[in-house]
């Protein structure tokens, strides 16, 4: 079912107390200029049942709960009620975040909504397209369908917080709600003394970004991420090593099956080779450890490579295999060594990879590069305004090639991904029977 909404008011919410004077100049990190510019989405759906809000009275209650406590919460993440300058630093200026409220078209509730959700449609349900960055760091929609239901739509700049930090966003955010900000940590703000911003970032973070891509969500159920680690871990060539986890395996797996299905573009005149990347969460890897609700982009890539040359459609499954073990490999590498030379300004792996880039390029051939990201085992599912937990909570349609999004199911641990590859690309990984035959027939 088609979803429309109509956006019926737009203000701006500004923080419920000024920010302190020798706040007011938020420097960005060498982190955050590495960061592309575009928005974290992230859409939390609430069944109220229904009736609740029939009345005119209760939508009003519960749009004025949202923006009192979302007043209140930019008084402690003030950075993202101001305004970015230059690139350099965020002017903690009080001029507020977006706030926005909109009718879900009659036709659609809740429950067609997440039944069989489509990406694309679910970036209804956010304030800002997903693609640029405009004035706001912050923005939340107010989703109101007829006969109980919610939808809260949020796009937090990417530039300012990684995914980490908008979870750590929302649940302040929903405990300030509940009158219980007294029971969550105050969030940090040290990135940029640890990681000093540069003149000269290297790289363009925002040359992937396009808005052809094709985002299609799959549900994996429990059992079968089991099976798929299973069937790795039985590989693994030391027998005390760690088992894949549920990440690595279902990644393997992804990048296998997407290698294969495109192994016909590969021709032996033209080298092409894969570059597989994981965002490493560096708080606790840095000496001494930052705590969980430390602000910023607070993360660094592990990656691993891969010549497309070794791979066939009767290898795949022997190279997904190989890609759990370089997987790791490749997030092991992201240690306090190598954060060491990062707080410097140095980048040896990316410098590396953009090196390596271009002499394929000059050799006529293509690096292609796969990127995985993972919110599993976040509290999303806590998140209570005081109305309840989520009913579901998802993603949206991505903003890159390429890229895989992981998100836990409520119940179990089953993962839904969300995968954004070109249109012909995604064709071939839905005619894939490998693949499909571990997609739980929910999940497209």
């Amino acid at each position: 079912m088609k979803v429309e909404v109509e956006v019926i008011s737009n203000e701006i919410i500004k923080p419920s107390s000024p920010t302190p004077e020798h706040l007011r100049h938020y420097q960005l990190s060498f982190l955050d200029q590495q960061s592309p510019k575009t928005y974290n989405p992230l859409v939390l759906f609430y069944d109220l049942g229904v009736g609740h809000q029939d009345d005119h009275s209760n939508t009003n209650e519960i749009s004025n709960k949202i923006k009192k406590s979302l007043s209140e919460v930019l008084t402690l993440f003030y950075p993202l009620a101001g305004r970015v300058k230059n690139d350099r630093f965020v002017d903690c200026n009080d001029e507020g975040v977006s706030y926005s409220v909109a009718r879900v078209n009659s036709s659609c509730q809740l429950s067609d909504a997440i039944s069989s959700p489509l990406p694309r449609e679910l970036c209804n349900f956010l304030p800002f397209e997903l693609h640029e960055l405009n004035e706001f760091a912050l923005g939340v929609q107010l989703n109101i369908f007829e006969r109980g239901g919610i939808a809260v739509g949020l796009c937090i700049s990417h530039q300012l917080a990684d995914a980490l930090s908008c979870i750590i966003f929302v649940k302040t955010w929903v405990a300030v709600a509940r009158g219980e900000a007294n029971l969550v940590a105050r969030p940090e703000f040290v990135s940029a003394k640890l990681f000093p911003q540069v003149d000269d970032v290297k790289f363009d973070p925002n040359a992937n970004i396009t808005k052809k891509a094709v985002t299609k969500r799959f549900v994996f159920e429990a059992s079968t991420i089991e099976a798929i680690r299973s069937k790795y871990e039985a590989k693994q060539l030391f027998k005390d090593e760690k088992r894949p986890s549920r990440v690595e395996a279902l990644s393997a797996f992804i990048w296998s099956r997407f290698a294969a299905v495109i192994s016909d573009e590969h021709s032996a005149k033209s080298e092409k080779v894969y570059a597989i990347f994981h965002p490493v969460n560096i708080r606790r890897k840095l000496n001494p450890p930052l705590p969980e609700h430390s602000f910023g982009n607070l993360y660094r890539w592990g990656f691993s490579m891969f010549p497309a040359s070794t791979l066939s459609s009767s290898s795949s499954e022997e190279y997904g295999y190989e890609a759990v073990r370089k997987i790791r490999e490749g997030i092991k590498k992201v240690d306090m060594d190598f954060l060491r030379k990062v707080q410097q300004g140095e980048e040896e792996q990316m410098d590396f990879i953009m090196e390596y880039a271009k002499e394929l390029i000059m050799k006529g051939g293509e690096l292609i590069s796969f990127s995985f990201t993972s919110l599993c085992r976040f509290p999303l599912y806590d998140a209570d305004f005081g109305w309840g937990t989520p009913t579901w909570v998802s993603s949206a349609a991505l903003a890159f090639n390429n890229v895989v999004a992981f998100m836990d199911t409520k119940t179990g641990n089953g993962i839904e991904a969300y995968i954004a590859l070109k249109e012909e690309h995604m064709a071939k990984l839905e005619a894939d029977e490998d693949f499909l035959v571990a997609v739980s027939p929910v999940g497209c």
